[in-house]
């Protein structure tokens, strides 16, 4: 899951990182008494994408007016598709130099990767694009992590080594958010030297993996209803979908991650887009395909929908009578078309054909019919 900045910063604090005082405002007044008790602030939109400043989503504010308009503008804007529905008001820093560190998975090495850069505060793909030679890199062991040679070495290398030993020092405790948390990316931009020669997080960035979301119950407990995100991710999370909204108008399901791009790719190639990726796994039960339709067709953008089922293990028979309960039970209307294919699959597409939907031959013919068909009016 991803944390909101207040969030990603209260599990900094916890693992010993200092971070400015701050208070979480859903309201306009909440952000004035805010301000009226830590003094100047940076009222800052909560919403899990980078850009906000340029968005307009982080403003100064020196009096409590200025903290009670700055909210009344920011709650409730559009960043990159998310609604703010608050604003972490945090005390302003006295700033003398602003500086990036992070971790993330390299997936080409298939490794975790520390990285510093002395250029810190703006995006860091494109400081990494301008000049990679800026940021230094470090690929520790993953089972006895960065010893502390190699971390004064990254620090020197970043062109810090005035700041060897307090920057070390805090690395160790921002990796151990890989361990302790299962994150898979950590980031604090602007780490930021204060004039005064703190080190304090001026922002935070923190990612963990889904897949270990069961040994961190408690994060997901105290912080996964603060901001929905995008409505159909979070009904098929709900319902325990594998699912990524995209921004075509043809439905698609599959049994497999890789079925499923390579439907993606299909459907492009056959003149159209996806609305959607959606895993249903090995099979295809009829809840499961019942519950991936649904959340499908919750989008209006949807004019058609193309599943790709391959059956293995699962008869294609059964699949077939699950995609007609399912469809039947949600009463759809709009075109559907089904790619059937392996163990009974000649049963499975009579079942299909037999309840008036549309089978394909091959993974190319069903996604060149769901292409013509939308292009004809239809009604859900």
């Amino acid at each position: 899951m991803k944390l909101l900045e207040y969030q990603a910063k209260e599990v900094l604090s916890s693992l010993g990182i200092a971070t400015p005082p701050g208070r979480v405002a859903h309201t306009p007044d909440e952000a004035a008494a805010a301000c009226a008790e830590l003094g100047p602030i940076a009222v800052k939109a909560q919403v899990p994408v980078g850009g906000r400043g340029k968005a307009g989503g982080i403003k100064l504010a020196s009096t409590p007016e200025e903290a009670r308009a700055a909210a009344q503008q920011i709650i409730g804007m559009d960043i990159k598709g998310f609604k703010v529905p608050l604003v972490y008001c945090e005390s302003a820093l006295d700033i003398g130099r602003e500086i990036y560190l992070g971790f993330t998975v390299d997936r080409d090495a298939r490794a975790n990767i520390l990285m510093l850069s002395a250029r810190g505060g703006m995006d860091i793909e494109q400081v990494a694009d301008e000049s990679p030679e800026s940021i230094a890199r470090l690929y520790p062991n993953p089972w006895r992590g960065p010893l502390d040679f190699e971390l004064n070495q990254l620090v020197f290398d970043a062109g810090l080594g005035e700041l060897a030993r307090p920057l070390a020092a805090l690395i160790k405790k921002l990796y151990r958010a890989i361990p302790e948390l299962d994150a898979v990316t950590a980031e604090i931009n602007p780490l930021v030297i204060t004039k005064s020669g703190d080190i304090v997080a001026g922002d935070a960035k923190l990612e963990t993996d889904e897949n270990a979301a069961w040994r961190h119950k408690e994060l997901e407990e105290r912080y996964g209803s603060v901001l929905e995100g995008d409505p159909y991710e979070v009904e098929a999370k709900k319902r325990g979908l594998t699912y990524v909204s995209l921004d075509g108008d043809i439905g698609i399901i599959g049994n497999g991650a890789g079925l499923c791009m390579s439907t993606l790719d299909l459907v492009q190639r056959a003149g159209a887009r996806a609305a959607n990726f959606c895993d249903i796994g090995g099979g295809a039960k009829a809840e499961v395909v019942e519950n991936a339709l649904a959340v499908i067709l919750m989008n209006p953008r949807v004019t058609g929908v193309l599943i790709n089922v391959f059956g293995g293990i699962t008869r294609g028979d059964e699949v077939a009578k699950g995609i007609v309960t399912a469809r039947d039970r949600l009463q759809m209307k709009l075109p559907l078309v089904v790619r059937l294919s392996g163990t009974r699959e000649e049963e499975g597409r009579a079942i299909l054909h037999q309840n008036g939907i549309e089978p394909g031959a091959n993974a190319w013919e069903a996604a060149q019919k769901i292409v013509a068909l939308t292009k004809a009016p239809a009604t859900r």
